[in-house]
């Protein structure tokens, strides 16, 4: 089944990973956060390494190793935590990405626009301190 509006894995990975993260009282490894999300242990990886890199968690080694926030939860959007993984957020115009209308206008109009706009907004306006 498609869908109009999807977040990518990797999106969904990195904000439930970061959610978790914030939610626990001790460091949480790769492992335990894979089977929590439902999701592979190289993909979240490979995920939080990206995280741990733009300074949003940091990485302990070793047995009792694990991840933990470097920021405070009312710091960090939604949409920072997506921009992190996918990069700049664009707000779309067109739903096929066309620069121009076969039609001279959007059969869509600017729902798409609209929609992308709504989606930012959203973002922007919840913290990750909202899902604690």
């Amino acid at each position: 089944m498609s869908s109009i509006v999807a977040l990518s894995e990797a999106a969904t990975i990195g904000l439930h990973s970061m959610v978790l993260i914030a939610r626990s009282n001790e460091t949480l490894n790769v492992g335990q956060i894979a089977e929590r999300i439902f999701s592979s242990r190289h993909h979240v990886a490979k995920i939080l390494q990206r995280l741990a890199k733009e300074g949003f968690i940091s990485s302990n080694r070793g047995p009792a190793g694990g991840f933990t926030l470097r920021m405070a939860p009312e710091e960090l959007t939604l949409l920072d935590i997506y921009e992190a993984i996918e990069g700049k957020f664009v707000v779309q115009s067109c739903p096929g990405d066309k620069e121009v209308c076969p039609f001279g206008s959007c059969l869509m109009g600017d729902l798409s626009h609209k929609v992308s706009l709504e989606i930012r907004d959203y973002m922007v306006g919840k913290k990750l301190s909202d899902y604690l």
